[in-house]
């Protein structure tokens, strides 16, 4: 057997073993042989048959990012680490992973730096590059603005396919390398052979069942690329040898133009909000729908194609979009004013400290005063996440629940279904057990943001307590309910020398918020993530606590992705350094 026919029976093999749903294996759902794509398959779901290894000892690791000290020091980060970096990519013993050179010049100008792809092979009992190539490609200029900004440094993301690597090339364009050597075996140009310096590439590259290649792209204005209108926008498919595209106004008819006007907030307006019971907020320009900058597709089973699209002058006007694999809308499912959680509910009660205005209406976002919109910030990587059911689940932002954001669960034809308060750069991961599915979700009450706004006397930094500063691992149900959770309670902010030893000072005294957006669970349901205390955790079904790991560095970090390879290795990140961990 050959091809499809053979993976088909060899995951039909592998799903009679370990008793798991046929559809597990076959429609992108679970991967058997690695990780070869952003979530670890076409749906995102971050889940594998493999069993993950206990992480007794570091087997490896390797610098990819030489800045990682120069950006965290750099006066825009007040001490972060604020990169999106690539998830490792596994395929049987080879790993594949970004690496950064060139110069690094200021987070303003991040364009100075260089992305290149690497093969990484075990040699030895040590991961060794095999090959590096060096990729032309270049992330959006930087921007300074108060909300919705791409200020943490765009990701450049890979993804495998068969003998092939595919990497984000300059001006919107594709490359197709050969996994033995790196070479190119064609290179994509979607917007002429002539590269537009400003067209870019944005978010990870994903991978369907059959093959095809998918990824969003924006052009901006060279003068004005974030006051001026986006130039276009598109979502892009290359099947075989054939590249489509699609722009994304004809995947959005109907929805407000460039030159509409969409709902603003009372930004400007003295405090606390609404400023009345009836009040409206003004309308602000829209400006035409484009992709999120670091959201990846998310293709289903039966080849659909769910895409996020933000207006480009409002965060707040957003949609989950449904295209058929021809690149012609099926449907478009709006964000806005779905939550009913706001003032009275998530935000402390109406008139005192951290709630909205007296009289306010029970529920609304107190920004707008009406019903909470789920927003596409720039700086998320959150993707969808296609459930085992068809239905399709969504990390966005919203402010006036401490800057938790929101979970969306929308079925298959896109009528919203349920939200959980918590989805901020969030691309959770699918559990399937016992006829069922759950999802495992980061879950950060976070301290030091206030309720709505950032006023320390009307909206104080100190949480209530009744839901106080802390920080979760939890797992939901397919209907978004809490199954169980796991708190940090670490409080120790630790660094390993170059000598190996390890020196600690206590001054987290609420513990430490994940820094995964993306965690993974093996196929017993073992839950694996990264936290913002140097740490990687391994969390038992039922939240309790297997084993942790230091790594390097306790550091707020924007993105540290991992990945379990088919011998149960797990790959991670931490402070621009890989990971690899085992027994």
């Amino acid at each position: 057997m050959r091809g499809a026919a053979l993976r088909a029976s060899i995951c039909s093999i592998l799903a009679l073993l370990l008793g798991a749903p046929l559809a597990a294996a076959t429609d992108g759902g679970r991967q058997g042989r690695g990780w070869p794509q952003w979530g670890g398959n076409p749906r995102h779901t971050g889940a594998v048959f493999s069993i993950g290894q206990p992480p007794d000892e570091i087997l490896a690791t390797l610098t990819f990012d030489p800045f990682a000290t120069a950006e965290q020091f750099d006066p825009v980060t007040g001490g972060d680490l604020l990169v999106h970096y690539q998830t490792p990519l596994v395929d049987g013993s080879a790993v594949y992973m970004e690496a950064k050179s060139g110069a690094y010049t200021g987070l303003a100008t991040w364009q100075t730096q260089t992305w290149n792809e690497e093969r990484l092979d075990w040699v030895g009992g040590s991961l060794a590059r095999t090959w590096t190539f060096r990729s032309d490609w270049k992330p959006v200029p930087y921007r300074v603005v108060a909300s919705n900004i791409p200020i943490w440094e765009p990701v450049f993301h890979a993804a495998l396919w068969e003998d092939f690597v595919y990497v984000p090339g300059f001006g919107g364009s594709l490359y197709k390398l050969a996994k033995r050597d790196g070479s190119v075996v064609e290179h994509f140009r979607p917007f002429g052979r002539t590269a537009n310096p400003d067209v870019f590439l944005t978010g990870p590259l994903t991978v369907d069942a059959n093959g095809s290649v998918y990824y969003v792209a924006v052009q901006l204005d060279p003068a004005n690329p974030w006051t001026a209108d986006a130039v276009d926008s598109w979502l892009v498919k290359v099947e075989g040898g054939r590249v489509r595209k699609a722009t994304f106004a004809s995947l959005t008819p109907g929805v407000p133009r460039a030159t509409d006007r969409c709902p603003g907030t009372f930004d400007g307006q003295p405090l606390p909000w609404p400023p009345a019971p009836d009040a409206v907020a003004p309308s602000v320009p829209c400006g035409s729908q484009r992709p999120g900058l670091n959201s990846a597709p998310a293709v289903g089973p039966d080849g659909t194609v769910y895409v996020l699209s933000v207006a480009h002058w409002t965060d707040r006007t957003a949609y989950l979009l449904a295209v058929n694999p021809d690149l012609t809308p099926k449907w478009q499912a709006s964000l806005r004013e779905l939550l009913h959680d706001g003032c009275n509910v998530l935000v402390p009660p109406n008139g005192t400290q951290g709630g909205c205005a007296a009289g306010a209406r029970t529920g609304v976002d107190p920004a707008e005063n009406r019903p909470g919109s789920g927003r596409i910030l720039d700086a998320s990587t959150a993707s969808p996440v296609v459930a085992p059911d068809g239905s399709v689940v969504v990390g966005v932002f919203t402010r006036y629940n401490y800057t938790q954001g929101h979970l969306m669960k929308f079925s298959s034809q896109g009528r919203f279904l349920a939200s959980y308060p918590f989805g901020w750069d969030d691309t959770p991961a699918i559990y399937r057990h016992d006829g069922t599915w759950s999802v495992i979700t980061k879950d950060n009450h976070y301290g030091g943001t206030g309720s709505y706004c950032d006023d320390n006397l009307l909206c104080p930094p100190v949480r209530t307590a009744a839901d106080p500063e802390a920080y979760y691992i939890t797992q939901l149900s397919s209907d978004l309910v809490p199954e169980w959770r796991y708190q940090n309670t670490n409080t120790l902010s630790c660094t390993r020398g170059a000598n190996g030893k390890i020196t600690c000072i206590s001054d987290h005294l609420a513990g430490f918020e994940w820094c995964v957006n993306a965690p993974a669970v093996d196929g017993d349901g073992t839950v694996y993530a990264n936290s913002e205390d140097g740490n990687l955790y391994v969390i038992d079904q039922g939240g309790r606590l297997r084993a942790n790991r230091f790594l390097q560095l306790a550091i707020g970090a924007a993105y540290t992705p991992l990945a379990i390879d088919p011998g149960g290795r797990i790959y991670t990140e931490n402070f621009g350094t890989l990971f690899v961990l085992g027994r």
